[in-house]
């Protein structure tokens, strides 16, 4: 996975199913790794860039050595690499941590995040937000991923409740299982809801799958 000054209050969703630490680091420990620490999920820095390894297979053949087969994706610029390493190969952590941010806005292709206790701004690329672009809105609480002190990525919570700002009148009778319609949330991102849902309802989205969790009860 891979290219933020108004204060706001803490949004009452970050957290659910996320930790909520100020600062963590997320990959460096005291000791090299070692082969047989290799797995999928684990970060390491290959070329003074972290890699993230996203496949991985263990085999020994025969009486000769065992083998590690890595697939491992570049967090910063998306190239993925293939790797076999053998036992006594050594891995360097990615030097990586976690800061909860608040999001302030975006211009020009740049998403601005602010350090909700220094103030200091950070500002992270469209393709480094991706698709989180999507649940964005004012004073949202995330968390940036900075490598070496530069932010490389996000991670938002998992539900986000975002107010529906278009969607078709609800017609009495439409209201037979399984049926959905389009609605456009505040952010632009449409999707599709039961079609009581209107114009002006909040709900909540899951962020991990983009899809209507919930009408929130005002």
């Amino acid at each position: 996975m891979p290219g933020f000054l108004q204060r706001g209050v803490r949004s009452p969703n970050f957290g659910k199913g996320a930790g909520c630490k100020r600062r963590r680091p997320a990959a460096r420990e005291a000791r090299m790794y070692n082969a047989s620490d290799l797995r999928k999920g684990l970060k390491i820095q290959i070329d003074n860039e972290p890699y993230i390894i996203t496949e991985f297979q263990f085999s020994k053949p025969g009486k000769g050595q065992a083998l590690y087969r890595c697939k491992l994706r570049n967090m910063i610029t998306g190239v993925i690499l293939d790797r076999t390493y053998r036992s006594g190969d050594s891995f360097e952590p990615a030097a990586l941590e976690e800061r909860t941010m608040q999001y302030l806005y975006n211009q020009d292709r740049e998403y601005c995040f602010m350090d909700v206790e220094t103030y200091e701004q950070s500002f992270l690329l469209a393709d480094q937000v991706g698709d989180a672009r999507h649940y964005l809105t004012d004073n949202l609480d995330v968390e940036i991923l900075f490598f070496e002190q530069k932010p490389i990525g996000i991670t938002l919570p998992n539900f986000v409740d975002l107010t529906i700002t278009e969607a078709d009148p609800w017609v009495k009778g439409d209201s037979v299982a399984g049926d959905t319609k389009p609605v456009t949330l505040e952010t632009g991102y449409v999707l599709r809801v039961p079609p009581f849902i209107q114009e002006g309802d909040k709900i909540t989205v899951d962020t991990r799958t983009g899809e209507y969790v919930t009408r929130v009860k005002e």
